[in-house]
């Protein structure tokens, strides 16, 4: 089983849809693709170049972020998961809707026919290319093996354990990182947020403030922002082109 194309989804409640879809468009520099689903609920940010790896879903609960995994064998990925503790609430056919066992809302895809999908990433100021799963501390240890063992992510070595975040090696070519955050407090269910690598963090802070975010607290490698509406992000100091620190 291998996962071939990752997907950050953006699950944006009805209350203020449009100011909320026109601030992640224009930070993303994307354009959107027609409206799709039984309801007109999905639709794709769409770069300049390259292929897309970000959509939106229109969703009657509170804003949020969840994943798609594209994988090439759709029923030996969802019998690992189902392995691994993970619980499936629907079966679409090509789609598994999922939940890991923490909690955390992900699907599991059949890969679309034709050839390897590209991403570009050099030359920006900045790149969704991050999904931050928010881990519980008492539940950090098996979501962490859930999700290595799931996408057959690596950790790296040595583990960066004082910071409480532990990204997985994301194989070359595929566009979005997982990085897990073990929280302080105990108990929960596992949430995430969304993380820009940022050429000039200073700059692109700005650039945000202007198109309606809110300034958070400011760390020693990222912000936090608040998007239109209350769907947290942050804005992190690495190169967009290789999604590395510095």
């Amino acid at each position: 089983m291998t996962v071939v194309w990752a997907w950050a989804l953006l699950d944006l409640p009805e209350e203020g849809f449009d100011e909320q879809l026109a601030f992640w468009q224009q930070m993303t520099r994307t354009t959107l693709s027609p409206w799709r689903g039984e309801h007109d609920e999905f639709a794709t940010l769409l770069p300049a170049a390259g292929d897309a790896w970000v959509k939106v879903q229109r969703t009657g609960g509170p804003a949020g972020v969840h994943v798609d995994l594209e994988v090439d064998d759709l029923d030996a990925t969802r019998a690992l998961a189902e392995g691994l503790g993970a619980r499936v609430s629907q079966d679409l056919g090509s789609l598994f809707v999922c939940r890991s066992p923490g909690g955390f809302p992900f699907c599991l895809v059949a890969a679309r026919p034709g050839g390897p999908s590209r991403q570009v990433r050099d030359g920006q100021p900045s790149l969704l290319d991050q999904v931050c799963l928010d881990i519980p501390a008492d539940r950090y240890g098996a979501e962490l093996d859930f999700w290595t063992r799931l996408t057959g992510w690596a950790q790296p070595s040595p583990h960066p354990d004082t910071s409480g975040l532990l990204p997985l090696v994301r194989p070359e070519g595929l566009p979005l990182r997982l990085l897990t955050q073990r929280l302080g407090e105990a108990g929960g269910e596992v949430k995430a947020h969304v993380d820009l690598a940022c050429a000039d963090r200073a700059s692109e802070t700005l650039v945000h403030e202007s198109l309606g975010a809110r300034l958070g607290p400011v760390h020693e490698g990222w912000t936090v922002m608040t998007a239109p509406r209350g769907l947290r992000y942050c804005l992190t100091e690495r190169a967009p082109g290789t999604g590395l620190r510095p």
